[in-house]
């Protein structure tokens, strides 16, 4: 496996505008995210950037980033045109997507869903945490994923599944494509449950492609919002001074 790490980014958000770059800690959020896919060492690291703006902060900072088109319709969909954009000679056949408003996320977590792709019948892998208040059980904001004993994913839905006592599983918005299986997905049609569960990943499944879930012990703090980025700059400052 030769992988790659590519994170797609847009200033355009309908709950927070220009979030990738908003400051945290001194610096953009974006940089943020790269800093933590270099932590976990899965390869080159590429920002796929919907604006100029974002390709500037990055090149400013010596990291890689192609500009593709804002109206692109998915992250999955900028991802594979800044590929082809970057790697023509198809070097890299794994791809990992990690986005860029993930500034928190720890290494470990991008490693884990890296190795479900280790078994050759894998074509997407993820991960998923158990969630541990009633709460978010609920919460149609918290992507639950339903999976299998083997780690097979069976369903992906905002609703709470599967029925009845046991453990339920947040799903991490963070995917590793084989680059074939990336250039399938995108290939296709939105799907019917996809457009009723508006979760891109449920595309896949109905296409018969395989999605394995790694079990992980942390979410990572995802900026939605403003508050989100208060906690995050909350974070992050800390992490820093923990380090000086």
């Amino acid at each position: 496996m030769n992988p790659v790490t590519v994170i797609p980014a847009r200033l355009a958000s309908s709950r927070l505008p220009n979030k990738v770059l908003a400051d945290i800690a001194g610096k953009p959020m974006i940089l943020h995210v790269v800093d933590r896919a270099r932590e976990a060492g899965v390869g080159p690291v590429l920002v796929a950037a919907g604006d100029q703006e974002i390709v500037d902060v990055c090149h400013a900072a010596g990291v890689e980033a192609v500009l593709t088109d804002p109206a692109l319709p998915s992250g999955s969909d900028r991802i594979k045109v800044a590929l082809d954009i970057f790697d023509p000679e198809r070097t890299f056949d794994l791809v990992v997507n990690l986005q860029g408003d993930l500034p928190t996320v720890e290494p470990h977590v991008v490693r884990t869903a890296v190795a479900l792709m280790e078994r050759p019948d894998v074509d997407i892998g993820t991960v998923a945490a158990e969630i541990d208040n009633e709460h978010d059980k609920t919460n149609p904001d918290v992507n639950k994923a339903v999976f299998g004993a083997d780690g097979r994913a069976l369903y992906f839905t905002k609703a709470q599944a599967p029925a009845n006592p046991g453990p339920l599983y947040h799903h991490i918005g963070l995917y590793v494509y084989r680059r074939a299986a990336l250039e399938r997905f995108v290939a296709l049609p939105p799907s019917m449950l996809e457009k009723r569960e508006k979760l891109e990943q449920l595309r896949a499944l109905e296409n018969g492609m395989r999605i394995d879930v790694a079990i992980v012990d942390t979410v990572p703090l995802g900026v939605d919002g403003p508050a989100d980025l208060e906690k995050a700059r909350a974070m992050l400052s800390a992490a820093a001074q923990s380090t000086t």
